[in-house]
């Protein structure tokens, strides 16, 4: 049998992908669980509301629990969406009957409007089901609902969590995203609190709360303890909101394989970079196109915006008694020159995120034509006071490469310099070993081609 935890969310269907079992799944994706479901409710939703909500007959929900439980080894269950007494009568009855440590998220509404719970099913909620968790985690308004007690502090707080712990809950988790952005994690065997600080974040909000249980849920079934769970929780829904984005008119869902991926992203970039500078230094001829200033070959993650988002060689390509030498390490804003034409690039075409530059030759602008590569220019005279030369150049460069409304980043943008300015090439790509082919390419045909070169 796998060593991967096995757990189990029970709630409603989000038809806009962005909470309910859709938001749990991926969480438990990211988190290196293994998801399965039970669907209490299917919801036509977006991120604009709830349209409209169909319950799934009782006995399904208790078919489909069963289903997985009896196959796998589930030991942490998750609930959200649980609409109605009925339902509820029977997520608790399994609960029971299959051993569920349950982590419950009392889903009331919608973030992006609409309730999700009616008023009679309140009751049976705290009469079945809390007794039976482990973990509850309340927002405000929810905990509002099942305490009595108006919570404007982390104070309110801790008084309601106590007064829901007289259910039978062990550990009663009041999310402040609406107060203050602190957590409150009351243990009731040992009456003991523990506050998790937060911090408002820029972001879509749209499935945070069930991303936060699911996320709970899956830190626990890995032999978190429950501390170490809520915060571990905390900080990934935090990077979940600050990864989040736009995809309708509304609320805005949590992306909880941001993070991730960026991850991802960083790791393939730098990856890609390393080799391509092997690929340059392997290459003997290359020495000849490497400038007075040194080279540099960069490469952005795919939604790069800094000099830190560009992975380059911190102390550049050099050429020593004709050879090319990498003189430093290839990481993350390793390059400021290069780096800068790559962000500039990329404004115009994110998929061009590579470039490199070359001494200035003209024999290599006749090989670039030849290899059907695109040229443009711009003159360092016209460059305007107090701006970053590659940000201007290159941006001038390809404005005005065409006349087209959309402009497309040139392969080669050059420039003859200036006084005390080294003339110089640029080469530009979709990656670094895109790039550092290309330049093995125009070095091996610079060497054969033995015509005389008037610029060296």
């Amino acid at each position: 049998m796998s060593i991967t935890p096995v757990v189990l969310t029970i709630a409603g269907s989000d038809s806009g992908g962005g909470a309910g079992i859709e938001a749990d799944i991926k969480t438990f994706a990211t988190l290196g669980v293994h998801g399965t479901c039970a669907i209490t409710s299917v919801t036509a939703q977006n991120t604009k509301g709830v349209l409209s909500i169909y319950d799934l007959p009782p006995h399904i929900i208790s078919e489909q629990i069963n289903a997985v439980c009896s196959d796998m080894d589930v030991k942490w269950a998750k609930t959200g969406m649980l609409s109605s007494a009925e339902i509820i009568e029977i997520v608790s009855k399994e609960a029971r009957s299959n051993g569920l440590s349950l982590v419950v998220d009392p889903v009331m509404a919608a973030e992006a409007g609409g309730d999700l719970l009616r008023k009679d099913a309140i009751r049976v909620l705290k009469e079945k089901l809390l007794p039976l968790s482990k973990v509850i985690t309340p927002n405000i308004y929810e905990a509002r609902t099942l305490s009595g007690i108006d919570i404007k502090s982390v104070d309110d707080a801790k008084k309601a969590a106590k007064i829901m712990a007289e259910s039978g809950v062990d550990v009663v988790i009041v999310t402040g995203g609406h107060l203050d952005a602190s957590d409150v994690v009351y243990e009731s065997a040992s009456d003991k609190f523990t506050v998790i600080p937060g911090k408002f974040l820029e972001g879509g909000t749209h499935g945070s709360g069930c991303t936060y249980a699911a996320s709970i849920t899956a830190f626990l079934s890995k032999g978190y303890s429950i501390v170490e769970a809520a915060m571990l929780a905390k900080s990934f829904v935090e990077m979940s909101i600050v990864s989040s984005v736009k995809v309708g008119h509304g609320v805005g869902p949590v992306n909880q394989i941001g993070s991730t991926l960026k991850n991802a992203h960083r790791y393939e970039t730098l990856h890609n970079t390393i080799s391509a500078a092997n690929i340059l230094v392997s290459c003997g001829e290359f020495g000849k196109l490497i400038a007075e200033v040194g080279c540099n070959i960069a490469m952005g993650i795919p939604e790069a915006c800094v000099v830190a988002d560009v992975a380059g060689v911190s102390g550049r390509i050099v050429r020593v008694r004709g050879v090319p030498h990498i003189a430093g390490n290839v990481e993350f804003g390793g390059s400021n020159h290069v780096a800068r034409m790559v962000l500039a690039a990329m404004r115009f075409d994110p998929s061009i995120r590579a470039a490199i530059n070359l001494r200035y030759s003209e024999k290599v602008l006749r090989i670039c034509r030849d290899m059907g590569l695109s040229i443009s220019s711009f003159d360092r005279a016209d460059e305007p006071d107090h701006v970053s030369t590659m940000d201007w150049g290159v941006t001038f460069a390809i404005e005005n490469s065409c006349s087209t409304a959309l402009k497309k980043v040139p392969d080669i943008i050059y420039d003859v310099g200036g006084v005390g300015k080294e003339p110089m090439i640029r080469l530009f790509g979709k990656s670094a070993e895109d790039v550092a082919r290309k330049t093995v390419m125009i070095a091996e045909l610079y060497s054969a081609n033995s015509d005389i070169d008037l610029n060296g």
